[in-house]
């Protein structure tokens, strides 16, 4: 995620911070000042919130680990202020093992609440239960604890993008197809989540905000779900593009300008000897254009990360790849070049199979 911060890496999982979780620090202590707070106030209240996100980067490991079990691996975990993200390069798709990675994180916050409570007097009063800028020694343990309960319940609301979607979404699909009950789960999702903007305007209005994040994640998951269904049984070759357009690496910036004012196509592809070398995308020929000039050679400009499909390869898996690279890829059948593919090509796939299944 752009504008993160790297802590470094634990059991081979980037940890990052986004930069607004310093906005989240300044609250806090802003808060302190108005009501008056002193400064050891001040400092129990920002230990609460980092000690809260330390049991989230625990919460997000784990569902790493459970994710890990079963050969998936995490490409980062990113904590934000409203709590952290982990990158999973794929959801599992069995029933059994996307249940068990999606209560993994929950497990983890209900293990905390169980190692914290020795140390609470449950006889403590529920007023300690108080606003962060009311942290203080007493209650800090308490808070904590209670903290976790409310993140594993919350998580476990039955709606996507939280954790309940997806234990929802597993326990549905072991008697129906996945796309189905994706499409359910994140029906049932979207009315909480309007339940939950209705009840945010005679109460608290960061509910609002809650609402919207899951209405909008369980539409995202949706057609996420339905478009992998759509791709489901097709592979590369299926979609790939017989007629692209190609440069040589020796030729001029002049050349790749005049190639895309004199037709339609955006993707390059960049050879040597008729070899594939890079891409060209257009927004890389203005920037050379602007920065190089027209006479630089495309050799000193392309981008040589140059990603080479199978035709063969299963159509979702090239879509995946497509999602992370949004660039040409150059396609091969026996060792020998046969085509090309861009994700707007698939796309237009998506489209047109979307309207035959209307039909």
């Amino acid at each position: 995620m752009k504008y993160s911060l790297q802590l470094g890496k634990i059991f081979g999982i980037r940890l990052q911070i986004h930069w607004t979780f310093l906005i989240l620090l300044g609250w806090i202590v802003i808060s302190n000042m108005r009501v008056g707070a002193g400064t050891e106030q001040t400092m129990w209240s920002i230990l609460f919130i980092l000690t809260i996100f330390v049991c989230v980067t625990m919460h997000e490991f784990g569902h790493a680990m459970a994710a890990r079990k079963f050969g998936i691996k995490t490409k980062d975990i990113t904590l934000l202020p409203i709590g952290g993200l982990a990158r999973l390069e794929s959801i599992p798709e069995k029933p059994k093992e996307e249940l068990i990675v999606a209560l993994a994180g929950p497990l983890v916050n209900v293990l905390i609440v169980a190692a914290l409570s020795p140390f609470v007097s449950f006889t403590l009063d529920i007023t300690k239960i108080q606003q962060l800028s009311f942290i203080t020694a007493e209650n800090f343990v308490f808070n904590l604890m209670f903290i976790n309960l409310w993140l594993a319940v919350f998580n476990l609301i039955p709606a996507f993008p939280m954790d309940g979607g997806r234990v929802l979404r597993a326990l549905l699909s072991f008697k129906i197809e996945r796309h189905i009950a994706t499409a359910i789960a994140a029906r049932i999702g979207q009315l909480l989540a309007i339940g939950f903007v209705i009840l945010g305007f005679f109460s608290n209005p960061f509910l609002i905000f809650i609402g919207l994040f899951i209405f909008l994640g369980a539409q995202a998951e949706a057609e996420y779900t339905q478009t992998k269904s759509i791709l489901k049984g097709f592979t590369v070759n299926d979609v790939l593009m017989k007629q692209y357009q190609t440069i040589e690496s020796g030729e001029a910036v002049k050349y790749a300008v005049q190639l895309l004012l004199n037709g339609q196509c955006k993707h390059f592809l960049i050879t040597d000897n008729g070899n594939p070398v890079g891409t060209l995308n257009r927004d890389e020929i203005i920037k050379a254009l602007s920065e190089q000039g027209e006479n630089t050679l495309i050799h000193n400009v392309m981008n040589k990360e140059l990603l080479f499909l199978k035709s063969e390869m299963p159509l979702e898996e090239a879509w995946q790849l497509m999602q992370q690279h949004k660039t040409l890829m150059p396609v091969f059948a026996n060792s020998k070049l046969v085509g090309a593919l861009d994700a707007e090509n698939i796309m237009e796939f998506i489209m047109v199979r979307g309207a035959q299944k209307k039909e």
